[in-house]
């Protein structure tokens, strides 16, 4: 057990391998899954594994769960605004058509703009 070092005196905080994490903690993801957020809380303790991309080791943050609060309500000024944005980013700077996805930004343009040929078609 590498990763093992649940009193901190290794890794600085105390450090869990992949899926050995105690009762009580959770990652920012699954704290989302139910509804909380970390609320400003310090980090508890985190989970190191090995990429099997062979970079390093990785690591995701845990927090106590006691001490989360609910997620904020959106309110309709920031609904309002992300539409906005999500629109922006399915709008093609070259035809100006909505695409109906998430322009790429390797492309810089919808699709049909970046192959004029099939356009044509």
């Amino acid at each position: 057990m590498r990763f093992y070092d649940p009193t901190g005196t290794r890794y600085g905080i105390p450090t869990y391998p992949f899926h050995l994490a105690p009762d009580g903690l959770l990652t920012r993801r699954q704290l989302r899954a139910r509804g909380l957020r970390p609320a400003g809380q310090p980090v508890a303790a985190q989970l190191m594994w090995f990429s099997r991309l062979g970079e390093g080791p990785r690591v995701a943050y845990l927090y106590r769960l006691d001490l989360a609060r609910p997620v904020r309500a959106m309110t309709p000024a920031k609904a309002t605004a992300l539409a906005a944005a999500m629109r922006a980013r399915r709008t093609c700077p070259a035809c100006h058509l909505d695409a109906g996805y998430v322009i790429p930004t390797s492309l810089g343009t919808c699709v049909p703009c970046t192959e004029p040929q099939t356009r044509a078609a």
